[in-house]
């Protein structure tokens, strides 16, 4: 049977007059009416408020004003349109026509997601940092071999070079290459007695009783999924109403120091000719912390308002979905 779903308030002027309509249609165009009342919800307001009466006849919506002519044709319509989903086998069509709307699982996971998607963003990127901190702590512990699985596993995400590394349970944050000129603090080279160019090394290299052991990301990436983390939570605490960062201030503010911080960097090592006007020069802690937070908060703050927005509109479907099918359930 073919399904209608009127949408009107049941004190507009024109609504006995409509339900007359359908009734008389009855024995011509069998059909089951769902009749909802746009006042008991406010996105079905919302929605409909300055469209009603909206009839929903299989696929064909009628808006506004229409008359007992208007329904005839639209149940027509609705009955050819059947025949050809039986006849093409197309049994998602049948369904829209012949059943009433439902909230089916998908829906209802997919409503879940649009509420709490931030909470799962907020919750892995937690997550991701939250390892980074615990594989020294097994190391500092003992526990060597769980230790060792996350260093793997976050071996392809991240250079861990042990001279740009934050180091936890030891006498110092960090160890820097001598190249980096950072003053009062013992370099990778004298802590280690290893070549501070030897990048194999410096990458396998966890740390010991007295260095403490590194984390298992970078000083940049700490910084990038640390920010990414605290602007994540303060956009869900603030209702993400945040506006996102215009385009040329992401490039400004996020990609700018990073780049020049950390290309002219790794130019200025290669040792090819075309580079040589370049100073040789290692970046410090502190500039690579910081040029990693702005990136990773730049980001972030241009990047989760457009979800949020593209988010939002799945979340308003469902939304008004299941106000539909509340009333047409009960």
């Amino acid at each position: 049977m073919i399904q209608a779903t009127l949408f009107i308030s049941k004190d507009h002027p024109d609504y006995d007059e409509i339900l007359s309509d359908l009734t008389s249609l009855q024995a011509e165009y069998p059909h089951q009416l769902n009749i909802i009342d746009i006042n008991q919800d406010p996105i079905l307001k919302d929605e409909f408020a300055d469209r009603a009466p909206v009839l929903d006849v299989g696929v064909f919506r009628l808006i506004k004003a229409f008359g007992q002519e208007d329904l005839r044709f639209a149940f027509k319509k609705a009955e050819e349109r059947l025949l050809e989903a039986h006849a093409n086998g197309n049994e998602v069509l049948v369904k829209r026509i012949t059943e009433p709307l439902r909230m089916t699982g998908a829906d209802r996971f997919s409503r879940w997601f649009s509420q709490h998607y931030m909470v799962l963003v907020n919750f892995f990127t937690f997550l991701y940092v939250f390892l980074a901190f615990l594989a020294p702590t097994f190391m500092e512990i003992g526990w060597q071999a769980p230790a060792k699985t996350i260093y793997k596993v976050y071996s392809p995400l991240c250079h861990q070079l042990a001279f740009r590394s934050f180091f936890i349970y030891g006498k110092q944050p960090y160890y820097p290459r001598e190249l980096a000129g950072v003053e009062g603090v013992i370099t990778y080279g004298e802590a280690t007695g290893y070549d501070e160019f030897d990048l194999v090394t410096a990458r396998n290299f966890l740390g010991n009783d007295a260095m403490g052991y590194k984390l298992a990301l970078c000083e940049r990436d700490i910084a990038i999924y640390g920010a990414i983390l605290l602007f994540g939570i303060v956009f869900s605490l603030t209702g993400k109403k945040i506006k996102p960062l215009p385009w040329y201030l992401w490039l400004l503010i996020g990609l700018g120091p990073i780049g020049l911080d950390g290309f002219s960097q790794l130019l200025s090592q290669t040792g090819l000719g075309i580079f040589s006007w370049l100073p040789l020069r290692e970046s410090t802690p502190l500039l690579r912390s910081l040029t990693g937070a702005l990136f990773g908060l730049a980001t972030a703050w241009f990047g989760f308002p457009y979800l949020e927005e593209s988010v939002q509109e799945n979340r308003r479907e469902m939304q008004l979905k299941q106000a539909i099918v509340k009333q047409i359930s009960d």
